[in-house]
């Protein structure tokens, strides 16, 4: 497939084997954590608005420890920070061809293996399915890889728009997780705010057929366990974070008011660092970042369901069901 085409892709899908548990099956999750006192709303940081973010197609790497599994494609960068033609001929990661490494030492062996053969099946001219490209939900830490977000924050309760597909989640604030908890596809989130921090504590995450923390089909079980922090930067920190982050990735062209970053904003940016463990899958914890920069407008609705054929002839699996599951 031409580059051409899998811009066209990346735009429509990213602005978009494990056993599936029986319906209602429940876990033993860990408790989450509460902040023994709620802060005053004078204090609360504020992120709301809309936010975007065009490193693709992997997260950033942490400056140090275990990171996530990285594109081993990597190809010329096309257009440097401000979206223009680069001259430098810096190296990143080829969003053409997602072939994941799956000689991360964060892998246990059949982890490795399901990583490997996603990424032969990219080799092989064919886009590997992945959440986005078949309607599925995509559920935690994969939902991040959506450029575009929008955090409501109430005092009970945090409500974050994604800009692919009407993805959402809610996250309860100042709770506890139940102590058994049933899984659903963004599973269930609790958050509280240390400071400046707003940390979420996310388990229950539902494995579905597209079971996946990335784009690179790295697998996840019911033991998937995400902790996110999100805070403010200044101008220069966001913009030296996003730089880093797109020396890895790809920095997509958006041409989209609504993801394009706006070039006359000039106040902070956010950065939401995250740690990701399960030990079904990964050998340790690792943890990866996105920074996110002020879009220049509103997001445009991208529906999966209205673009189905991700690749000629071949169409996405939507998901269907025989009867009601309500």
């Amino acid at each position: 497939m031409n580059m051409q085409r899998r811009y066209f892709l990346l735009l429509v899908t990213l602005t978009a084997p494990a056993a599936t548990p029986a319906l209602a099956q429940t876990v033993a999750p860990a408790i989450g954590p509460v902040s023994s006192d709620k802060q005053s709303a004078a204090s609360v940081p504020d992120f709301s608005g809309f936010w975007s973010h065009l490193s693709l197609p992997g997260f950033e790497p942490p400056l140090a420890g275990p990171g996530p599994v990285v594109n081993k494609s990597r190809t010329r960068q096309l257009f440097d920070a401000d979206g223009r033609p680069a001259t430098n001929g810096t190296l990143v990661s080829n969003p053409a061809q997602l072939v994941g490494d799956y000689t991360n030492p964060i892998l246990k062996p059949e982890a490795a293996e399901v990583v490997k053969k996603q990424g032969e099946i990219e080799l092989s001219g064919m886009p590997a399915p992945i959440p986005s490209t078949q309607c599925w939900p995509g559920g935690v830490p994969f939902v991040f890889r959506t450029i575009g977000m929008q955090m409501l924050q109430q005092p009970d309760q945090i409500t974050i728009l994604y800009s692919f597909d009407h993805e959402v989640r809610r996250v309860r604030m100042n709770q506890r997780h139940p102590a058994r908890v049933t899984p659903s596809w963004y599973g269930d989130s609790v958050g509280h705010y240390e400071g400046d921090t707003l940390v979420i504590d996310t388990i229950g995450v539902k494995v579905g057929p597209f079971a996946m923390v990335d784009w690179f089909g790295t697998p996840h079980t019911e033991a998937l366990h995400v902790v996110e922090r999100y805070r403010l930067l200044d101008y220069e920190a966001a913009m030296e974070a996003e730089q880093r982050g797109e020396r890895e990735n790809f920095r997509l062209p958006a041409s989209d008011q609504g993801f394009a970053r706006n070039p006359d904003y000039k106040g902070k940016g956010l950065q939401l660092e995250f740690t990701v463990e399960d030990a079904g899958v990964f050998t340790t914890p690792w943890s990866a970042t996105i920074t996110y920069r002020r879009p220049l407008g509103e997001w445009p609705e991208v529906i999966c369901a209205e673009n189905r054929q991700y690749y000629p002839g071949k169409y996405a699996a939507v998901p269907t069901a025989e009867k009601p599951d309500f």
